[in-house]
């Protein structure tokens, strides 16, 4: 744990940059826009307005937090024509995204080669824009956090936005009531459905800010390890209970949506995090669990018994025999075009069935290749992020590096739970983890003109 006599600020944030010959810079200088502030705005915009409001006259990806995620893809792209504004040095993120935005790529021109239908032509246009987005969060949060300060500023936004959709939802559940039907945000349009309170298990499921109720799920449970984070190393000891708070309120809007996606990925969270954890932590955090749950079992007791059946008999619950069921018709296709697939995005509803499982719609959309691309973006997040963990001697940085870790590893496995991709919540989300495993791996780094790299926009450097 942190003292009262922790520094604000971590002293590595002070290390001057090495901008050319013998000119250095301040990490620390003022900045009033920076990729912090923009990455910050975007995630704000992305879970405080409902997903079914976009600008008028757009598609679902014209959602604001989505225009500014494809203007920081446009940004990154033009810094790299520019010496002064790039931010030099390797990144290992960088090349893996690009890797396996190419086979995307490649998928887009397999698919019009194929033939398509004006279905699937306008669903692989649309793809190709998202993934643009996509690269937006990975490629900014890489390279554009300029040190640890920053970084956890980004933080605390992300868990405060968590925070307030976690509560939504908590209301929504308490209420009976769709409560984000009342979020109308003017110059927006409403375009989509409003998820409404759907019903398992005698109880009901609520979706808050988000497009479905996994969405939900999966997205509070990529924040749910930086509120632990930030409550663990706080710097205003006085102040713990704002993140413990905010921790206990985003664990409670997942069992609210009653997922099993959720309760996967929260014990993926724990197996990434647990041995980081000193005994004190450990049962600091299970005194804490089990006093919520004895206030949820108490409050609804319907609500934990649901929750605990969730996994019961699986060979008779009708949503996982269902997605059994479609396995061999998704095979077939597999095996037709199998190493680059049908077209990117060119697997889509209602022209064809839903697979809720992103791997297999990757396998069919982008074939073996695509999917092991996607893969390899997601190892090589983990793998960047263990050596920043490794390199690092600090508790919080450490810690920081495990939480990461735990996301990849959610983004993995949850993929097979639903089509998680298809989610712009979470996949936006999940892009930012990515690109955050870059970015502890460059802070890390053992040579500092890859550590303290910064833009050189404000000198005028030599030819």
């Amino acid at each position: 744990m942190r003292t009262s006599a922790t520094p604000t600020a971590d002293p590595a944030d002070y290390e001057p940059s090495l901008l050319y010959g013998q000119i250095y810079a301040s990490r620390r200088r003022p900045t009033y826009i920076d990729a912090a502030v923009l990455l910050s705005l975007m995630f704000v915009l992305l879970a405080i307005i409902p997903a079914r409001l976009v600008v008028p006259g757009t598609t679902d990806l014209g959602r604001p937090a989505l225009i500014v995620g494809f203007l920081l893809f446009f940004w990154w792209v033009v810094t790299r024509f520019s010496h002064g504004l790039a931010m030099p040095g390797p990144q290992p993120i960088r090349w893996a995204f690009f890797a396996y935005f190419t086979m995307l790529l490649i998928g887009y021109a397999v698919g019009f080669l194929r033939g398509l239908t004006s279905m699937e032509s306008n669903a692989a246009d649309r793809t190709m824009l998202y993934f643009c987005v996509f690269g937006g969060a990975v490629l900014t949060a890489a390279d554009g956090l300029p040190n640890w300060l920053r970084l956890r500023t980004l933080l605390k936004v992300l868990v405060v936005s968590a925070t307030f959709v976690a509560a939504l939802g908590l209301a929504e559940y308490a209420s009976q009531r769709t409560l984000s039907g009342y979020l109308l945000v003017p110059g927006l349009q409403e375009k989509g459905w409003v998820p409404f309170l759907m019903e398992r298990g005698g109880d009901v499921r609520v979706a808050s800010t988000t497009a479905h109720y996994i969405e939900m799920a999966a997205y509070l449970a990529l924040i749910l390890p930086f509120a632990i984070h930030l409550a663990l190393f706080t710097r205003r000891p006085k102040r713990r209970w704002m993140p413990i708070t905010a921790a206990a309120i985003i664990a409670g809007g997942i069992a609210s949506t009653i997922s099993r996606t959720g309760i996967i990925a929260v014990v993926i969270m724990l197996i990434a995090l647990m041995p980081l954890w000193t005994w004190r932590m450990r049962y600091n955090i299970g005194v804490l669990v089990t006093i919520l749950a004895a206030v949820a079992a108490a409050a609804k007791p319907n609500l934990v018994r649901t929750l605990m059946h969730l996994f019961d008999n699986p060979t008779s619950n009708s949503s996982i025999t269902v997605r059994y069921e479609r396995y061999p018709m998704a095979f077939k296709y597999i095996s037709q075009r199998p190493w680059f697939g049908r077209g990117t995005g060119t697997w889509v509803a209602p022209q064809y069935q839903i697979m809720d499982n992103e791997w297999l719609e990757l396998l069919l959309a982008n074939g073996i290749l695509g999917a092991v691309a996607y893969a390899a973006l997601h190892i090589t997040a983990i793998t960047v992020a263990w050596m920043a963990l490794r390199r690092s001697k600090d508790r919080e940085v450490r810690h920081l590096c495990g939480a990461l870790i735990g996301t990849q590893f959610m983004g993995l496995i949850v993929a097979a739970t639903f089509d998680s991709m298809a989610f712009q919540t979470f996949a936006t989300t999940l892009a930012l983890t990515i690109g955050l495993c870059g970015t502890v791996w460059r802070l890390t780094h053992p040579a500092r003109v890859v550590r303290t790299s910064t833009t050189r926009s404000f000198l005028t450097g030599p030819g």
